[in-house]
């Protein structure tokens, strides 16, 4: 049973993947988004759509002006930024989760 978790959350960390690199920079911000908002503001479905539309949002456009200004008068991709800020926490996620599991 517990080598059937292990293959699981190994199969939902690959398909993540495959989303984000398909997606791009929206679609991992749409995966990040929401579980920090889930973290803040809790599992309230009433709340939790409308502040994850809203903190998406935000998150990009400092994103964006990061990439814009971190290196002037060049420019970051917004992917990078968004990896630096996102990869982190989302590897915290699984790590969070697979102690839950194991």
């Amino acid at each position: 049973m517990e080598r059937v978790k292990g293959i699981l959350i190994i199969a939902a960390s690959l398909a993540t993947a495959a989303a984000v690199s398909v997606s791009g920079v929206i679609g991992f911000v749409g995966l990040i988004v929401p579980h920090m908002v889930r973290l803040i503001w809790g599992p309230d479905y009433r709340f939790l759509l409308p502040m994850s539309a809203v903190v998406g949002g935000v998150a990009l456009i400092l994103a964006d002006g990061l990439a814009r200004t971190l290196l002037s008068p060049r420019e970051l991709p917004l992917g990078v930024v968004t990896a630096l800020v996102g990869a982190p926490f989302f590897l915290y996620l699984l790590r969070q989760q697979k102690r839950e599991v194991f």
